[in-house]
């Protein structure tokens, strides 16, 4: 390949913030990656909520924006000073800025890891940010004196795709993982990936309660919740004393305003607000992070729940489908 090779690629644009019908599928003409670059033919491409928080303008992009933040497929080309890929490697990612959503791209490579060949491509698409997002939750988003076999824990929407993850790798750390869902049918399937113990928050609104029961009146260490303004106040409640409210998300609107003395009263409290760009911010980082994650899937420990494939040409009703709540695990769309 020359050096100003360009191509013209297949992606999925919008113009401005909206509805899922804001999408379009556009050729643009793709280069080559410049220094710290990589350029990547993608196989799959993950589906997440960021996507639709940056779809509606709740994470606002530049205009106009490519959406996806993580894909699989084959390196093409690599840009100066890109030493741990090479043309022809298998790799994945989870990573800014968005643009997943395309048949190839060009991206900062500091984020892109080789995949091992023990797993496929769809399994890598939809895997990086979901796995990688439990990873930090579970591994390194911890209250105080951290996590040892047997505390409870506390994993709001734990039939998503983040969560039956979330399910698995928290029995393999010998947790006890109080998984909260809105149906009977995914509170099945948060008890089969591994779940200690599950609430249907529709049927039992005051899952608070139901948490004070299950731990002897004590609560839980940690609450995972990506669900935010309706979970809220019921998350706090569900807390021991030192406890820790991680807010991942905002699938139900943003959190309420926090008056610091709420946290003093119920029990000198700690809230955290975490990112996973955060955690992925170098090089090393990502790697050490995606080694965890590489290994327990590998060793069988975690496996990833592909429930939805979509042609890429189908993206628009992929996202009605996940602000329609009918999605669980993770879905995919393929190249």
């Amino acid at each position: 390949m020359t050096s100003n090779w360009t191509s013209t690629e297949q992606v999925v644009r919008i113009d401005q913030v909206g509805g899922p019908e804001q999408m379009k599928l556009v050729a643009v003409e793709t280069g080559m990656p410049g220094p710290g670059e990589v350029r990547i033919r993608h196989k799959a491409c993950g589906l997440n909520f960021i996507d639709i928080y940056h779809r509606n303008g709740s994470y606002p992009l530049p205009m106009p924006a490519v959406l996806g933040m993580e894909a699989a497929g084959v390196v093409e080309a690599v840009g100066e000073g890109v030493s741990h890929l090479a043309v022809g490697d298998r790799a994945a990612y989870a990573s800014p800025p968005p643009g997943a959503y395309a048949t190839a791209r060009v991206l900062p490579a500091r984020s892109v890891c080789k995949l091992p060949e023990g797993i496929d491509f769809e399994t890598g698409a939809a895997m990086m940010l979901k796995g990688l997002t439990a990873q930090y939750l579970l591994r390194r988003t911890l209250p105080q004196g951290g996590l040892q076999a047997g505390d409870h824990v506390l994993f709001h929407a734990a039939a998503g795709g983040v969560g039956l993850i979330a399910c698995q790798w928290a029995k393999a750390l010998g947790l006890q993982l109080i998984g909260t869902a809105g149906s009977d049918e995914k509170c099945a399937l948060a008890l089969q990936a591994g779940a200690s113990h599950v609430i249907n928050y529709r049927r039992e609104p005051d899952f608070a309660s139901q948490v004070r029961e299950i731990t002897g009146g004590r609560g839980v260490k940690v609450v995972y919740d990506s669900v935010g303004a309706d979970t809220w106040e019921g998350s706090l409640n569900s807390l021991a004393p030192f406890g820790l409210l991680a807010s991942f998300g905002n699938a139900s609107g943003m959190a309420p305003p926090l008056n610091l003395g709420t946290l003093a009263a119920k029990g000198s409290l700690y809230v955290t607000r975490p990112t996973l760009f955060t955690h992925l911010a170098t090089r090393e980082s990502s790697q050490l992070m995606a080694d965890d994650l590489f290994a327990m899937v590998l060793s069988g420990q975690v496996k990833i729940p592909v429930e939805q494939r979509y042609p890429l040409a189908e993206v628009v009703q992929a996202h009605r489908d996940m602000e329609a709540r009918k999605t669980v695990g993770c879905g995919i769309l393929l190249v």
